[in-house]
C-alpha cells in the first residue's frame, strides 16, 4: 500500500486549497490504492492544516467531515467537437461510443484500434522505453517524479504509414486537425504502476507552461487508447467527476478541457489507478489549440 510521502502531502494540500470535497480526495486516494480509513484520515489531517479546523463541518452521528466546496469556476461546456451518433466514421475505421458524459465531456470509445494494431503498437515499442517524465511547473522541463511509475517513449507524428495512418484515424474522431496533434506517446506499466491526479493542460499561473504553450498553443484534448485488457486496476480515474474506466484493448477514453472562450475545465482531473494484476499498455494523443511544430 501506497504512504503519504511529501509529494502526497502537496497533493493534498494543493486540493485543498481548490475546495475538492472530501469524497473526491478520499475517492482518488482509494484509487490509487489507500485504504479508505488512511485516506479519509490523511484528508482530515490536510484540511485542518489548511484551514485551522474552523471550515469543516461533521454531521450528527460522527458522519465524515465535508470541506463547503468553494463556488466553482465559471467553465461554460460548449458543444463538443466530436460528432454525435452511437458510430462514427473515423478515416478508415467505424468507432464504437460506448459512454457520454457532459460534465466533464467525456467519451468511452471502442474499437478505436484493433487487436492486431495494438500488438504491433506494443512491439515497436517495448525495447525502446524509458522512464516516464512529467513537465516542472517553475521551468517547463521534464523531470522524473514518484507520482509517475511508467516507461515510455514517443513516436514522431506521421513519421511512416502505419503511425501516420493511426494519426489521421484519431484526428478525425477528435475532429481535430491532424496538424494540431503531438506525437503519439506510449506507456507501460507493471503491476503496481500508477499516475496520480493530474491536469493535462498546461496551469497557466505555472511559469512554465510558457516554455509548452509556445509550440502550438494550449493543450485541447486527450485520447487515450488502451492496447491491452488490464487483469487487474489500472483504470483512468476522474476523482472530481465519480468516473472510472476500465481499459479493454482497443477501447479509449478521451476527454475535453479547453473551450471556445479558452476556459480549462478543473472537473478533468484524472490519473491512472495502481496496476493490481499484470500490466498496461496505452497510448495517448494530446492535441493542441494551433499546428503543433
Amino acid at each position: 500500500m501506497p504512504v503519504v510521502d511529501a509529494a502526497w502531502e502537496d497533493w493534498l494540500a494543493t486540493n485543498a486549497k481548490r475546495g475538492c470535497t472530501v469524497d473526491s480526495m478520499v475517492e482518488a486516494m482509494v484509487g490509487a490504492g489507500f485504504d479508505s480509513l488512511s485516506a479519509s484520515a490523511a484528508v482530515q489531517r490536510a484540511l485542518g492544516a489548511g484551514l485551522g479546523g474552523a471550515r469543516t463541518a461533521e454531521a450528527e452521528g460522527g458522519t465524515q467531515a465535508r470541506l463547503v466546496k468553494a463556488a466553482p469556476a465559471d467553465y461554460q461546456y460548449d458543444a463538443s467537437p466530436v460528432p454525435g451518433g452511437n458510430l462514427i466514421r473515423a478515416f478508415d475505421r467505424d468507432v464504437k461510443v460506448l459512454m457520454r458524459c457532459e460534465r466533464p465531456q467525456v467519451i468511452v470509445f471502442g474499437d478505436v484500434l484493433s487487436p492486431d494494431e495494438c500488438a504491433e503498437m506494443i512491439e515497436r515499442s517495448r525495447h525502446r522505453l524509458k522512464r516516464s517524465t512529467t513537465v516542472n511547473p517553475e521551468t517547463g522541463q521534464e523531470d522524473v517524479i514518484r507520482n509517475r511509475t511508467s516507461e515510455g517513449i514517443w513516436f514522431q507524428r506521421g513519421e511512416d504509414a502505419f503511425i501516420e495512418r493511426i494519426d489521421q484515424r484519431i484526428a478525425s474522431l477528435m475532429n481535430w486537425p491532424v496538424e494540431n496533434g503531438e506525437g503519439l506517446q506510449i506507456l507501460h506499466y507493471n503491476t503496481s504502476g500508477e499516475y496520480r491526479p493530474h491536469f493535462d493542460y498546461f496551469p497557466p499561473d505555472q511559469q512554465g507552461s510558457a516554455v509548452h504553450t509556445a509550440r502550438g498553443g494550449q493543450r485541447v484534448a486527450t485520447l487515450i487508447v488502451y492496447l491491452n485488457d488490464v487483469e487487474n486496476g489500472g483504470e483512468t480515474i476522474f476523482p472530481e467527476a465519480g468516473l472510472s474506466v476500465a481499459g479493454r484493448q482497443g477501447g479509449a477514453v478521451y476527454f475535453r478541457y479547453l473551450n471556445g472562450l479558452r476556459q480549462l475545465d478543473p472537473l478533468t482531473l484524472h490519473g491512472g489507478a495502481p496496476v493490481l494484476g499484470g500490466e498496461k499498455w496505452i497510448m495517448t494523443k494530446w492535441m493542441r489549440e494551433r499546428e503543433y511544430r
